[in-house]
């Protein structure tokens, strides 16, 4: 059998002081290649990326969290990723979790695993989350498991691998560029039923990790009920959605 390809792919916007960090806590061997793409960082994260090695794509405009995954994705395809993880280089994720989220895939048991944070109400709150994150969390999670059938530990982890098909056959191309990507792509991959599974993973909050404010939650939130809505009218035949579709 050919070996697998497994890329590592690393969205980046100031992450220049958890960079290294984050990087040395991948296990050797588990990734062939990681790929930086830098989302116009005002420190100095592209040269410490380059210096390090990595293959990196810079933006010439900042495209947003949702944008920076497009480009991410997109740059793995092409270079021949089997298998991708995405790790946030703030070291808000625990990304010793690569070969064993990239081996469940290789296995052949699931097409997409997720860091799930939620085993324990104490160790999210411990961890750091806020409570009104934490409270989010747990209703948006129940009712998007049960509108989709899944049972994920959590919906809204920004660890996650990905088989090459499920990149390929999503059309993550039409997504929103902000945060809601995230959902939009779950609930993509549970409307072409690929198998979805989740592995526990620390939670870490703290000021060098990326996090979004009340407002921004409640918008992101917000928008995480009209995918529902969406997908349930497709659900039921009464709308159709491209987005919600297989390319093939």
């Amino acid at each position: 059998m050919a070996p697998v390809k497994i890329i590592a792919v690393l969205p980046a916007y100031n992450a220049e002081k958890t960079l290294e960090k984050t990087l040395n806590d991948i296990p050797k061997g588990s990734v062939s290649e990681v790929i930086l793409v830098d989302d116009c960082s005002k420190d100095g994260t592209v040269a410490l990326s380059r210096k390090l090695g990595l293959h990196t794509v810079v933006h010439e405009k900042n495209l947003g969290y949702g944008g920076n995954q497009k480009t991410c994705y997109a740059e793995a395809l092409k270079r021949g990723a089997d298998i991708v993880i995405m790790i946030h280089p703030d070291y808000q994720y625990d990304a010793r979790l690569t070969p064993m989220m990239t081996g469940l895939i290789a296995a052949g048991m699931c097409d997409v695993v997720l860091g799930n944070r939620i085993r324990t109400r104490w160790e999210a709150l411990e961890g750091g989350m806020p409570g009104y994150k934490y409270i989010f969390n747990r209703l948006l999670t129940i009712l998007e498991n049960s509108s989709t059938g899944q049972n994920l530990g959590e919906w809204h982890s920004g660890l996650r691998a990905y088989s090459r098909k499920v990149l390929e056959t999503i059309r993550w191309e039409m997504n929103s560029d902000d945060f809601v990507f995230d959902q939009q792509f779950l609930i993509q991959a549970a409307s072409c039923r690929f198998r979805l599974g989740d592995v526990p993973v620390a939670v870490r909050y703290f000021p060098e990790a990326s996090s979004i404010n009340f407002k921004r939650s409640v918008v992101y939130g917000l928008s995480t009920l009209l995918l529902l809505a969406q997908y349930f009218l497709q659900k039921f035949r009464l709308a159709r959605f491209k987005f919600l579709t297989p390319k093939k």
